[in-house]
């Protein structure tokens, strides 16, 4: 149901803002009021509610334009979880996550916000995210819109300096640039017919882009649900429940969204662990 400013969606969309925006994927949605408020391609909104009852608070011209498509609202998961049959973690990992929905960010704000992430965690990543946007970002409603790629190309590193992003700075303004000259032309590689390891390739051109960080870009930036990112969590799951290895290429349609199925349980796995 839309109104004006608001659009119900109903469990038929499966859509959890609590997993969807803590499953570490996007670190501009924060916990505000009961729900989360996030901004995103110039444009802010404050979600709530659960699968069951999904509210989105916005104008009805920006969820038709812009929000439908960046929570993927128009694909169904359900034909995709169900390839997760026979295998049992990942079954368990899939009904854990169900509600998850993978962004379609921007390719730009994907590739920076991958750069600060590495040896990073999740609170301190959104921070130097969130002060990147004050700092160099242009107003919106009351948040600021995420750095255009000239914004940022022609400054120091000391104009970078109360990000505190450490030794992350001299890659974001390396990505900044490559991307404001048309060195590294994101457009071009969100073609989702060229081959993933040739797109992986260019990304990893960049200093500071490994492997890992290429594929993060590759699925929350350029909607390549056939990218597997692998960091530390993931390393333990796979040697944990796949110590004879696990082929992401079974899956080129979902191995994207199983990745946060798997990702999001481990973690949930580990903090239970602690608690016990």
């Amino acid at each position: 149901m839309t109104t004006p400013n608001k659009t119900v969606l109903t469990e038929q969309h499966a859509f959890d803002p609590t997993k969807t925006f803590t499953c570490g994927q996007c670190f501009r949605f924060q916990p505000k009021q009961g729900g989360f408020f996030g901004i995103a391609g110039g444009r802010e909104i404050f979600v709530s509610g659960d699968k069951t009852e999904t509210v989105l608070f916005c104008p009805a011209e920006d969820f038709e334009s812009f929000w439908r498509e960046y929570f993927d609202l128009d694909r169904s998961y359900d034909a995709l979880r169900a390839l997760a049959a026979g295998d049992p973690f990942l079954e368990a990992a899939t009904e854990f996550g169900d509600g998850i929905r993978l962004l379609r960010q921007e390719p730009f704000e994907a590739l920076c916000t991958f750069i600060i992430s590495q040896c990073n965690n999740i609170p301190r990543i959104a921070g130097i995210v969130e002060r990147l946007a004050q700092h160099f970002g242009t107003p919106i409603g009351s948040g600021f819109a995420f750095p255009a790629p000239h914004a940022l190309a022609s400054l120091s590193l000391e104009a970078l300096a109360p990000l505190r992003a450490g030794y992350r700075a001299p890659y974001l303004l390396a990505a900044a640039q490559a991307v404001a000259s048309g060195t590294l032309d994101l457009a071009f590689l969100s073609d989702p017919d060229l081959p993933l390891d040739e797109v992986r390739k260019k990304l990893m051109t960049l200093p500071g882009v490994g492997r890992k960080v290429a594929d993060c870009v590759l699925l929350f930036g350029l909607g390549r649900w056939d990218a597997f990112p692998v960091d530390v969590w993931m390393q333990r799951a796979l040697a944990q429940y796949y110590p004879a290895g696990f082929k992401p290429e079974r899956f080129p349609q979902a191995a994207g969204l199983f990745q946060q199925y798997i990702f999001y349980y481990i973690r949930h796995l580990s903090k239970a662990h602690a608690v016990t």
